[in-house]
């Protein structure tokens, strides 16, 4: 089963699905680093050549750096430049207003050492307040340091569309935005895309499955109301109570099921399919802590929807009542559900 790949930049090819590395900092169980490693070496033998990490996953850049290392080191040269990694600059909320180049460089400087490169692939910038002036300012530094080679792309994370246009318009050259984008939640196609058409960025989504709600597990299960597991659990829950509440996800669920049974596929792999297929779109990530349900991911790549699939699935979402507004905005207001769910501080130097 051959991955589809997708040119992000000139002569910058990465894989249209990208081994998410969240699952890895500890917050959705224990994890075995050594076997973490030892897994890694299957996603990219498979095509699963990129791998999304951030300086504020615990240990994550660390271990994808061990990877490397022991790549390197058994002379496997050509896997290690067929791997690519995308990291992420989150500086703190607490020191927005106070941020210098210097910071911006230790950051960068840091998750080089950590990943074990000289250079990173794609750095992503994230700004926790928009109302807190300068980030257009912090993202050319991060260019500055492209022009320096300690850098390889610039993008962003979690910006609306009018913040994208403001960075693309002050210089930055952003090649992506990652941003939260599924069946449940289609603000980028409404807020990001209209800038995509007019610039060279494009969209790398994350929640496509939202948090594992997108799959055949949830079908037919009662409402949690209580005890859900993990944050992120309970941040895609407030997604379906935003989109039209539990009746109208079971219909999207029981739609997709029949579209998957169709082709042989899981209700994840098509809604993973659903938002590969959308304009603008070059990848999704799919978190993953070890390889074992590679295989099932990699199906994402054996069927095509057509228009029936897409008939039926449009049906369900016609009757969508949200999530509204730009992209990213409800998780901005701190005092909101999304909001305070949030952990804002997890970078200090």
């Amino acid at each position: 089963m051959t991955v589809e790949t997708f040119e992000l930049a000139p002569g910058y090819h990465i894989s249209r699905v990208l081994r998410g590395g969240w699952q890895l900092a500890g917050g959705h169980g224990a994890v075995d680093p050594d076997k973490a490693i030892a897994d890694m070496r299957a996603f990219v033998e498979a095509g699963v050549t990129t791998f999304d990490c951030a300086d504020i996953y615990t240990g994550v850049e660390t271990l994808i750096g061990r990877f490397r290392a022991a790549v390197r080191e058994s002379g496997d040269l050509a896997l290690l430049e067929r791997h690519k990694v995308h990291t992420k600059f989150v500086p703190d909320l607490d020191v927005l207003p106070t941020i210098d180049k210097a910071y911006v460089g230790r950051i960068i400087d840091r998750s080089r050492q950590r990943l074990q490169m000289d250079r990173l692939d794609l750095v992503q910038f994230h700004w926790w307040d928009l109302a807190v002036p300068g980030f257009e300012r912090a993202a050319g530094w991060l260019a500055e340091l492209a022009r320096e080679g300690r850098i390889r792309n610039v993008g962003g994370t979690n910006f609306s569309g009018a913040a994208s246009k403001a960075m693309i318009d002050a210089g930055v050259p952003l090649v992506s935005m990652q941003v939260q984008y599924s069946l449940l939640d289609d603000r980028p196609s409404r807020d990001l895309a209209p800038v995509c058409a007019a610039s060279a960025m494009k969209i790398l989504c994350y929640g496509t499955i939202a948090g594992g709600f997108l799959t055949d597990r949830w079908l037919g299960a009662a409402e949690p109301t209580q005890g859900i597991e993990n944050r992120s659990l309970i941040k895609y829950k407030l997604i379906i109570d935003d989109f039209g509440g539990w009746d109208l996800f079971q219909d999207l669920l029981a739609t997709l099921k029949r579209v998957g049974d169709r082709h042989g596929a899981s209700i994840a792999n098509v809604a993973t399919r659903w938002v590969l297929d959308q304009p603008h779109v070059a990848g999704a990530i799919i978190g993953a802590r070890y390889a074992d349900r590679l295989p099932e991911n990699l199906k994402v790549f054996s069927f095509s929807l057509d228009e029936a699939d897409r008939s039926a699935i449009g049906a369900v979402l016609a009757q969508r009542k949200g999530p509204a507004g730009e992209t990213y905005a409800l998780e901005r207001d701190r005092n909101g559900p999304h909001g305070r769910i949030m952990k804002y501080n997890l970078n200090e130097v």
